[in-house]
């Protein structure tokens, strides 16, 4: 038997018992009564309340599972990425490790190579678009143009002063 229930019960008694509500004991007994009443509809709307937020509480925890499922999945993939990365790094370590004893051996012929180009003539060159410092060795000059390597930007070259120059200089 629920609250409610049981306050209409104890109405019903009062009434069946004929009571006389105008004095003070019954006047007593019925706010008694009345008072019950209340707090009874009180608390079948509170547990009424109470259940509506257990079964949204439910619904939540049912969704909070699903995304500690689904968390839990992104992690595992996540892990794998990690180790597959690893083994990559691991394999990648060998590779430079390989090519480190190749390039060794080519050290000689790098050491040649740059004294090659300590003999030659190098000229520094400013890209009048970029304003980036380039240097072209005589070869670069002879053809006569080139792309700057920071801009892409067409640079030609013009030598024929600097050969009436030396040309000059050449007479006195």
């Amino acid at each position: 038997m629920t609250i409610t229930e049981k306050t209409a019960y104890l109405k019903g008694l009062l009434e069946g018992m004929a009571i006389d509500q105008t004095t003070n004991e019954g006047k007593l007994l019925a706010a008694i009564i009345d008072t019950l009443d209340d707090i009874a509809l009180a608390v079948a709307d509170l547990d009424d309340e109470v259940g509506a937020i257990n079964d949204e509480m439910d619904m939540m925890e049912e969704s909070l599972d699903a995304i500690d499922e689904a968390l839990d999945d992104v992690e595992d993939a996540l892990d794998a990425i990690d180790e597959d990365l690893d083994d990559m790094d691991d394999e990648l370590e060998e590779l430079f490790e390989a090519l480190d004893l190749e390039e060794d051996e080519d050290d000689d012929y790098e050491d040649e190579e740059d004294d090659e180009l300590e003999d030659e003539d190098l000229y520094q060159l400013v890209c009048p678009t970029c304003e980036e410092e380039i240097i072209v060795d005589e070869d670069v000059l002879a053809k006569g143009s080139m792309k700057c390597p920071a801009c892409g930007e067409d640079l030609e070259f013009d030598l024929s002063e600097l050969v009436d120059d030396v040309e000059e200089e050449d007479e006195d």
